[in-house]
């Protein structure tokens, strides 16, 4: 589901924006953030500043690079084409792009193979009911499970079928929610956290409050555990 750039201006106000209820979870939860899959998980890796990229031209050595630098604002310099725009899109994309481009002016049907060879520092946020939330760096494409790992797990007092992940795409703001304990298990698919993704672990409140009452009331609470 698609956010206005309200709600996502202040997230804290997201019970009032886009409650867990509207977000879109099983089948539709994955058309907006999919599974991680060997095939498909590098792929989704979008190149950012900063990172360095291989790029060969079939039978075109002098147009290949072992190694083009993403410069800080996202673009990369080519041979015979100059500028091109790489943050943001993926390999295939920018490969794509290259090729269109050589083949407007120089080149027929070329051929282009673009890798990320060293990525640079990546990050996602993960926030709500973990044991440490907070903004951690990734390499690359990450799983759900490793982002929350990221953050020392979710506490006891999380609801883990209210995962909620935000992600940016170029025509704004989408999130989607996940069952952490049905992934866990196998019975639903890990989803990918790619780098700018934000990870929301929600909470149960009447859990906390139990919780906060056995702490302030410790002999209250060995004797009410006794009596059941």
């Amino acid at each position: 589901m698609k956010l206005n750039q309200f709600c996502m201006a202040a997230p804290l106000l997201l019970g009032a924006c886009a409650t867990p209820g509207t977000l879109p979870t099983g089948e539709a939860a994955y058309a907006v953030i999919p599974e991680v899959t060997r095939s498909t998980g590098p792929d989704l890796y979008q190149i950012g500043p900063l990172d360095v990229l291989k790029i060969s031209v079939f039978q075109e050595p002098d147009l290949s690079l072992e190694e083009a630098p993403v410069d800080a604002g996202g673009n990369i310099v080519f041979p015979l084409i100059g500028q091109v725009r790489a943050a943001g899109k993926t390999s295939i994309q920018l490969g794509e792009d290259i090729a269109e481009r050589l083949e407007a002016r120089y080149l027929v049907d070329p051929q282009v193979n673009v890798i990320v060879s060293r990525s640079a520092s990546q990050k996602i946020t993960v926030e709500g009911a973990v044991k440490s939330p907070g903004v951690f760096e990734i390499e690359g494409p990450t799983s759900l499970l490793q982002a929350i790992a990221l953050s020392q797990g979710p506490t006891e007092t999380a609801r883990l079928g209210e995962i909620i992940i935000f992600r940016e795409k170029e025509d704004g703001t989408y999130g989607a929610r996940f069952n952490l304990s049905r992934i866990r298990r196998g019975q639903e698919p890990n989803p990918a956290i790619l780098s700018g993704d934000i990870v929301v672990v929600g909470n149960s409140f009447a859990k906390q409050v139990f919780r906060d009452f056995l702490q302030l009331s410790p002999l209250l609470s060995t004797v009410f555990i006794r009596l059941n």
